[in-house]
């Protein structure tokens, strides 16, 4: 059973003030669950998670995930400055991109970042342009040793990450240069419920570890076992249990690295996803009915405030507000107005009668929402609110105008 943390009353009392579509984000339910990630894990006294700001690149967001201890997993320019801006910097930031250019690696060595890098050859480009820091991360792409899932793909097609062997060759040139700090990263599936999954990836990283440690005389500082941790979309899904994987991963700790006298090893991971996405909704009006081969309803949203249903065919729960006991009924598909015909919420999905001027509720539209908006069609991308602990709502991102989506065009040389 979905559940909301407001009702239809709170919901028109907000949109006076706030014009639907928009999205809101609870701040009590995002703070709970980041206290329940590091409670989880406080067995390892140096964990850390690094929130993927990608996943909701918010200021206002951001300072709460720094008050609840939580690093940033930044992957462009444009993030890192988002940290950098809210207090996050230095060794809090874990520079995960690929492709970079070097402005961008030049602006996280001037945070102090740790750099995470993508590929072997970025060695040589690093030495080059902005030089090598003291602390240095692989990310590790195991290609058939594993299997990815239908978001990240197969790790053999995927563009990221060093082969087994890239990793020994990178960390011996390493050591040639002079650095003494390490770490290894992975990341293989993403939105992944399968709580066993993260526990064999934490074997995985612990085995590399102890290599390392054998073949090349270096002892990781840290390793980061990525995020991926999945979200409940449907009602009948099953959360990951955090205390599970938990005790997963601390059994393969206990097996593998304090025998092989490598604790303390930190332990880090980069989730975005479970730490927002349930906290985070879509409220959108219906204002048209459209009755042909198929029963529509128009809503004033549309797949530029949340692209991934029409991307990925993804499911996202809808909720009538005041309507949540009424007979599901009916079926509809629930669109926007875009000139796309994969613009659409939901497809034949089972809904209490809707009228023009209910309000709807798009739930896990906390991850991957509002920060894949786009502007197609000359779109305006919706506004962001918060529901403080307190009952109260903050803006934390006005909607945008045309004035700013015309502001880069230049209309005076016509």
């Amino acid at each position: 059973m979905k559940t909301l943390p407001f009702d239809e009353a709170k919901i028109r009392e907000i949109a006076a003030d706030y014009p639907t579509p928009f999205h809101i984000y609870d701040e009590r339910g995002i703070r709970e669950n980041a206290r329940r990630l590091n409670a989880a894990f406080a067995w390892c006294g140096d964990f850390q998670e690094f929130y993927a700001v990608k996943a909701t690149p918010n200021p206002h967001l951001l300072a709460i995930m720094k008050q609840e201890g939580f690093g940033a997993d930044c992957s462009s320019i444009a993030e890192l400055t988002l940290c950098e801006r809210v207090g996050i910097t230095g060794e809090d930031i874990m520079f995960t991109s690929n492709n970079t250019p070097d402005y961008e690696y030049a602006k996280a060595r001037e945070l102090g970042a740790i750099f995470n890098i993508d590929d072997i050859t970025h060695i040589d480009y690093l030495e080059r342009t902005v030089g090598i820091p003291e602390l240095m991360s692989f990310r590790y792409n195991p290609g058939p040793l594993r299997e990815g899932n239908v978001i990240i793909g197969n790790p053999e097609d995927a563009k990221y990450g060093f082969t087994r062997d890239q990793l020994f060759d990178a960390y011996r040139q390493l050591q040639q240069k002079g650095v003494k700090r390490f770490g290894l990263h992975t990341m293989v599936a993403s939105n992944e419920l399968n709580a066993d999954f993260f526990i064999e990836t934490s074997r995985m990283v612990f085995e590399l570890a102890i290599a390392f440690a054998e073949k090349l005389d270096i002892r990781l500082e840290f390793v980061n076992i990525g995020g991926g941790i999945g979200i409940p979309y449907r009602p009948d899904d099953k959360p990951v249990d955090l205390e599970y994987v938990s005790r997963g991963v601390k059994q393969c700790y206990d097996e593998l690295i304090t025998p092989a006298g490598l604790d303390p090893l930190k332990i880090f991971m980069e989730n975005g996803r479970m730490i927002t996405g349930p906290y985070g909704f879509l409220v959108t009006t219906a204002i048209h009915q459209k009755h042909i081969y198929k029963e529509y309803i128009g809503v004033d949203a549309c797949m530029a405030n949340l692209m991934r249903p029409g991307m990925y065919g993804a499911y996202h729960h809808v909720t009538v507000l005041g309507k949540e006991h009424a007979p599901h009924d009916r079926k509809y598909d629930v669109v926007g107005s875009l000139c796309e015909n994969n613009d659409k919420f939901a497809i034949d999905r089972p809904l209490p009668s809707i009228e023009n001027g209910d309000l709807l509720v798009i739930h896990d539209a906390g991850a991957h929402g509002h920060s894949m908006g786009f502007n197609y069609n000359g779109k305006l991308r919706s506004a962001e609110l918060l529901l403080r602990e307190d009952g109260s709502v903050k803006q934390i991102r006005r909607a945008e105008t045309m004035d700013d989506l015309f502001a880069t065009l230049d209309f005076e040389s016509i």
